[in-house]
C-alpha cells in the first residue's frame, strides 16, 4: 500500500457522469450504492470525504426529454435545476443506509478563486466534515452566466481539493489512468503508474479521451494534476467502471498517480506569505503574539490598531507592539467591521456588529507566521 493512502485522512472523490448515469439517462442505482459503500469504509477509518459529483444535467435532461447532442445554456440550466435534486436525493438515501449524513454544496470555479467567497464556502464544508457529514459538491450549473464549460467538475474537484487542504484527489474515469497515446487509438498504448512531475511531455500524451456524458477527457485531468499537485495534494486517475471502484485500488486495480511536492498546508501557506498582495496590517499586543507563537488564532481582543484598506479575504500583515512583522493571514472581516471589534471579546461580536461572525480575526489555518 503506497504512503499517500496510508497518510490520507482528508479525500476527495471526483464523479464523471458516464459512470453515474447509463446512456438512456438513469442513474446506475447498484454503482452509486458499491461506490458509497467504500465511502462509509473510509468514513469509519476516520477520514473526511467530500465528493465532487457530475450527473446533474445528464439526468435532467433525460427527466426533461431533451435530445441528444449539444445543449443550450438555458437547456443546460433547466436540466440541471431539475437533475440536482434527484442527484442530491440519490447520495442522501445511500448515505442513509450506512448511518451517514448528505450535505448538498453548489458551488463555481469563482468560489474557489474570490478570496471572500472561498472563505466562506471553505468554513462551511469544513463545519460539515466536523460534525461528521459528506458533503456532496457540484458545479452550480443552474445559474451559470457563460456556456457550461468544458471539464469545469474536473478542474473545479482539483480546486476544491485545494481549497480544503485535502491529502488526496481520486478522479473516477471511464479509463484506468494515463497512457503514452490514447488507448483507443494505439493499441501499443503503454499504461504510466507514477507520474512525478507534469511536463510538456505528459500534458502532449493526453490526447482526447471523451465520452458521450463526460464533458471532460484526459486533458483537463491534467490540468486537475497541476493544480493539485501544485497545491500540495496527491491525485490518481482510475477507472470506475466497475463496482466498489475504491476497494479496487486497495485490490491492486491499475491507476496513475500525479505525486505532489510537499503537502496541502505547507504550499497554502506558502501562497499565503509570498503569493498574495497585502492590503493592510494589524498591531497586536504581547500577549496576542504569544498566542499566535503557540499556534493559536488571532482574536479580536489582541488587537490594538488597524492599517490599510482591506476587504474580507484579503492578506494583512500581523506586527507585534514593536510594529516587527510576525505573520501574514487571511482577515476574515473588512476593516470596517474590523475596526468596530478589536479589543473586544469574541462573544461580544453579535452584539457589536448585528450579526454572528467568525470568532477569530485570523484563523490559524489562514495564517502563516514569519
Amino acid at each position: 500500500m503506497k504512503a499517500e493512502w496510508q497518510k490520507a485522512k482528508r479525500i476527495v472523490i471526483k464523479i464523471g457522469s458516464s459512470l453515474l448515469i447509463d446512456e438512456g439517462g438513469r442513474l446506475k442505482d447498484q454503482w452509486l450504492s458499491s461506490l458509497i459503500g467504500d465511502v462509509a469504509q473510509f468514513v469509519g477509518r476516520g477520514c473526511e470525504v467530500l465528493i465532487v459529483s457530475s450527473g446533474a444535467i445528464a439526468l435532467g435532461r433525460g427527466q426533461l426529454g431533451l435530445a441528444s447532442g449539444a445543449l443550450k445554456l438555458e437547456e443546460s440550466q433547466a436540466a440541471a435545476s431539475v437533475g440536482q435534486i434527484t442527484l442530491a436525493h440519490a447520495y442522501e438515501e445511500r448515505l442513509k443506509a450506512h448511518d451517514l449524513i448528505a450535505a448538498q454544496v453548489l458551488v463555481t470555479l469563482g468560489d474557489t478563486e474570490e478570496r471572500g467567497r472561498y472563505l466562506n464556502a471553505r468554513d462551511t464544508i469544513s463545519t460539515l466534515l466536523k460534525l461528521g457529514a459528506v458533503p456532496i459538491v457540484n458545479e452550480n450549473d443552474t445559474v451559470a452566466t457563460s456556456e457550461i464549460r468544458f471539464g469545469d467538475n474536473d478542474r473545479l474537484a482539483a480546486r476544491v481539493a485545494s481549497m480544503m487542504s485535502a491529502d488526496l484527489l481520486i478522479l473516477l474515469s471511464d479509463v484506468d489512468g494515463l497512457y503514452t497515446t490514447p488507448p483507443g487509438d494505439n493499441k501499443d498504448a503503454k499504461h504510466l503508474c507514477d507520474i512525478a512531475e507534469i511536463t510538456p511531455r505528459i500534458e502532449a500524451m493526453a490526447g482526447s479521451v471523451g465520452s458521450d456524458y463526460g464533458s471532460g477527457g484526459m486533458i483537463t485531468k491534467i490540468l486537475a494534476g497541476k493544480i493539485a499537485t501544485k497545491a500540495g495534494v496527491h491525485m490518481l486517475i482510475t477507472s470506475g467502471q466497475i463496482d466498489h471502484p475504491i476497494k479496487a485500488l486497495f485490490d491492486g486495480a491499475p491507476t496513475t498517480w500525479f505525486h505532489a511536492k510537499g503537502n496541502a498546508v505547507t504550499s497554502r501557506k506558502r501562497w499565503i506569505a509570498g503569493g498574495l498582495e497585502c492590503r493592510g496590517g494589524l498591531v497586536i499586543d504581547a500577549g496576542a503574539a504569544k498566542a499566535l507563537l503557540s499556534g493559536k488564532s488571532l482574536l479580536p481582543a489582541g488587537i490594538k490598531s488597524l492599517s490599510g484598506s482591506f476587504e474580507r479575504g484579503d492578506v494583512v500583515i500581523v506586527c507585534d507592539e514593536n510594529k516587527k512583522e510576525i505573520a501574514r493571514g487571511l482577515c476574515a472581516y473588512n476593516i470596517h467591521d474590523a475596526q468596530k471589534i478589536i479589543g473586544h471579546h469574541s462573544k461580544e461580536i453579535a452584539g457589536i456588529l448585528g450579526y454572528e461572525g467568525r470568532t477569530a480575526m485570523i484563523h490559524r489555518d489562514d495564517m502563516v507566521l514569519l
